[in-house]
């Protein structure tokens, strides 16, 4: 009888016009880019929010500096290609992961976090299949340069401690839940609440 009440709660509560229903009714709903785009644009940036980030002091030896450098550079440019401005902003988003907490502790492994599954990486390009398609890119000195700023201490101020963003053309699933505090080409950044 408990599995039948159960059962008549789940399907009531997910019909049209059921508050929590609706809810989820609208974020399964996938929208245009123009649509996405839109929506993000109402989400006001939050200047006030975007404190600054302190340097990052690297502190392995040269062959763990490589591998960070590497990780930096291959994430920088699989994410956002070889616009300058958009690879440090990503290496940024990188630095102040590694030092918050909930992310792992190491450059690698903020960028690899989750790559073991289809879904749920925090990089689109560790899971999706990308990554065995590695490019011959003009990009690739640019980005390790831009690395290797970034671990001598350079910090890309306009993205603050950001540690999340998207492109413009989505809304992801957490977007609500953090604030807005900066825009780098079409690219959006946030901090948590």
């Amino acid at each position: 009888m408990l599995i039948f009440v159960v059962l008549a709660v789940i399907i009531v509560s997910s019909l049209p016009g059921s508050e929590q229903g609706a809810k989820h009714t609208e974020r399964a709903k996938p929208l245009t880019m123009a649509q996405a785009r839109a929506s993000n644009a109402a989400v006001p940036i939050v200047v006030s929010k975007r404190a600054r980030a302190a340097p990052f002091h690297f502190g392995g030896g040269p062959a763990e500096r490589a591998q960070a450098i590497d990780c930096l550079a291959t994430a920088a440019l699989y994410e956002i290609g070889d616009d300058p401005r958009g690879q440090r902003a990503v290496i940024q988003v990188i630095l102040n992961r590694a030092r918050a907490p909930g992310f792992p502790h190491t450059i690698c492994g903020v960028v690899y976090q989750g790559f073991e599954r289809t879904t749920g990486c925090q990089f689109s390009f560790t899971c999706d299949g990308s990554i065995q398609r590695r490019t011959k890119h003009f990009g690739w000195t640019a980005a390790r340069r831009a690395a290797r700023r970034a671990l001598a201490g350079h910090v890309f101020a306009a993205v603050g401690r950001a540690t999340h963003y998207h492109a413009d053309w989505m809304v992801p699933y957490w977007r609500d839940t953090m604030t807005k505090v900066a825009k780098v080409d079409t690219h959006l950044f946030y901090v948590r609440r």
